[in-house]
Parts: structure tokens; C-alpha cells; sequence
């Protein structure tokens, strides 16, 4: 089956949509971004997020027919986010995919945000195959999956408060940096000294693939309090680089070490921090497993992956209909 899939993707911020030939041919994407729109409030601003979702959606669709010449007749497959995510802006999503399906008569597949993230890394590396460890980071999501076989996971550990986005986000807010967090930060960490400032890897020793990133935004907090504004910022910045990358890897050293797979993936818009990624293929040479990153472009939320994961999931037989319907909660593992 080699047909034309329309990926559809706002769980969040990112008006998103691509064309997909096959399983990981890409013929266009386009995507219209909020972040001059939620950069005033420090954060996504939900109700803002579903509103200008509804303005841009139709627009980039006319857009991404016109740049890859693609008719609508010619699409076989509409895959869309339906969860999980933000319930009004993946609303937007799913009810234009069900509008779209039955102007065009094609038939349409909901596909689960996390998987497309999978997706990402899959359709990136031919030669990736099951099983293998997902870190999914981003600014919503801190997870260790583990990819049994397409379109079987297990969940081996979550992050027990905020996801490491959420803290680069609130830590360039605390910095007065902008939003969001996570470029600034690494833009910014460039020319600092990383062991400038103790923050704490939290949970270092539980044992278990676990994750908190409340106590280094405490510890950030602290810090900033006690300096009265006389603080290194570019010091500041590389240190709780460090110690949030830190806190990663240990923990999926851990995953690594208890499943015995030696394929590692990483996923999410914080894979596209350079120091992460670079730390996370230094410490799969020293303890022997293969490590598969995805391009920049396809960390962040996009609809290339949507696509492919919805391509994937109809050929194994999924299928969904016009009675599809957005779960912000959808769980992918069992």
C-alpha cells in the first residue's frame, strides 16, 4: 500500500499538517506557530491555542495543496491527532479530519500524539526496528516507553510532577528570558560553566525510572532570591542544562540496564537540545547500545510523524470514523 497520507496535528500550540507518500516519503509539510501569540503569558494559553488553530488550520491546508500540487482526490488516507493534548485545540483538529473525510470520502484514522513522536525516529531510520527505548521529552510529556512491536508499548517510568519543557519554560520565565524556554536557554548556556551552580538531580538514586523536575525550579528560585539580581545568567543557564539532561540519562541508563534493548530512541521537542542529544550518544558508546535521533525538525510537534503513524496503524488494520472523538488523556501503553 503506497498511498497519500494528510497528517492533521494540534494537541497543542502548533498548527501542523503534511503530505506523506507511503510510510516515510514526505512530499510537503506546513505549519503556522503560536509563539508570538502565548509569548506574552510566559506559556500556552489553551482557549487561545483552539482559537487561532480554527483560523490557521484552513488556510494551511489551502496552502499545502497548492505548494505540493496534490489534489484532495488524491489523498487516500487523513491521519489527525486525537489526543493526547489540549481538549479544545485537539477538537479543532479532529473536526476538521472528520469534515475533510466526509467532503472527500477518505477515509480517516486518529492517531495517538505519542506514537507519532515513535513515528518520528521510525520513519527517520529505516533500519530502527522493535524493540526499542523512546524518551519522549517535551514540554508536556517526560516518559521511557518501550516499543515491543509497532503499535505495542509498555510505559517504564513518567515524570511524577512537571515535564522537563514545562521546567526550561518556567525556568527562562523565573530568568526573564522569553518564551519558549528551552532554544533561550541552550542558546544561552553556550557560554557559561555548567558547574557553576549545584541544581539537584532529583531521584538520582531511587532506583527507579522515575522523574521530578519540581525541586531544580525550587532550587532555581532559591538562587535567584539569594543573588538580588547580581547573577551570572549564562552560568545559570549551562548548570541547569546539566543537571536536567543529568537527570534524564540516568534514568533511562536505568531502563536500558533493566530491559536489556539496545536500541534507544529519543523523541520530543527537548530531543533537539545539542547538549542532550550529545550526551545521550557519549553514554550509548560507553555502555554498548545503539542510539537513533531524529532531525530537529521532526522533535518538535509536527505532522510528518502524525502521518507516518496513521500510515503505519491503518496498515496494520486500525481504522477509526466519523464517531472518532479527542481523548486529552489517550494512553498508548498497556
Amino acid at each position: 500500500m503506497n498511498i497519500l497520507t494528510l497528517g492533521i496535528e494540534t494537541s497543542c500550540d502548533d498548527t501542523a499538517l503534511a503530505i506523506l507518500e507511503g510510510g516515510s516519503t514526505e512530499v510537503g509539510d506546513v505549519i503556522s506557530s503560536q509563539i508570538a501569540d502565548h509569548s506574552p503569558f510566559g506559556g500556552v494559553v489553551p482557549e487561545l491555542a483552539s482559537r487561532k488553530h480554527q483560523e490557521a488550520l484552513l488556510p494551511l491546508l489551502r496552502a499545502l495543496l497548492a505548494k505540493t500540487g496534490v489534489s484532495p482526490r488524491d489523498i487516500g488516507l487523513i491521519a489527525v491527532t486525537s489526543g493526547p493534548g489540549l481538549m479544545g485545540s485537539l477538537l479543532v483538529g479532529v473536526m476538521s479530519a472528520k469534515a475533510l473525510s466526509q467532503g472527500w470520502g477518505t477515509p480517516i484514522i486518529g492517531v495517538n500524539h505519542l506514537e507519532g513522536h515513535l513515528y518520528a525516529n521510525i520513519m527517520s531510520h529505516p533500519e530502527l526496528r522493535p524493540p526499542f527505548l523512546c524518551m519522549i521529552v517535551s514540554g508536556g510529556h517526560t516518559e521511557v516507553i518501550l516499543a515491543r512491536d509497532y503499535g505495542e508499548y509498555s510505559l517504564l517510568g513518567a515524570t511524577r510532577d512537571d515535564a522537563a519543557g514545562e521546567a526550561y519554560d518556567k525556568a527562562a520565565k523565573m530568568l526573564g528570558l522569553g518564551y519558549p524556554g528551552g532554544p533561550v536557554i541552550e542558546r544561552m548556556a553556550a557560554g557559561g560553566d555548567p558547574f557553576a551552580f549545584a541544581f539537584p538531580v532529583a531521584m538520582r538514586d531511587s532506583g527507579e525510572v522515575e522523574f521530578s523536575f519540581s525541586g531544580i525550579k525550587t532550587s532555581l528560585r532559591t538562587a535567584l532570591l539569594k543573588a538580588k539580581g547580581e547573577i551570572p545568567t549564562a552560568d545559570v543557564c549551562a548548570s541547569f542544562q546539566r543537571a536536567v539532561t543529568e537527570s534524564l540519562l540516568v534514568k533511562l541508563e536505568i531502563a536500558v540496564e533493566r530491559t536489556k534493548v539496545g536500541r534507544v530512541t529519543l523523541s520530543g521537542g527537548v530531543a533537539a537540545n545539542a547538549n542532550l542529544r550529545n550526551a545521550l550518544v557519549e553514554l550509548g558508546r560507553r555502555k554498548g547500545f545503539e542510539v537513533f535521533l531524529p532531525p530537529a525538525k521532526y522533535c518538535t510537534d509536527n505532522a510528518i510523524m502524525i502521518a507516518a503513524a496513521g500510515y503505519a496503524s491503518y496498515s496494520r488494520g486500525g481504522r477509526s470514523d466519523l464517531s472518532l472523538t479527542p481523548d486529552p488523556s489517550w494512553k498508548i501503553w498497556t
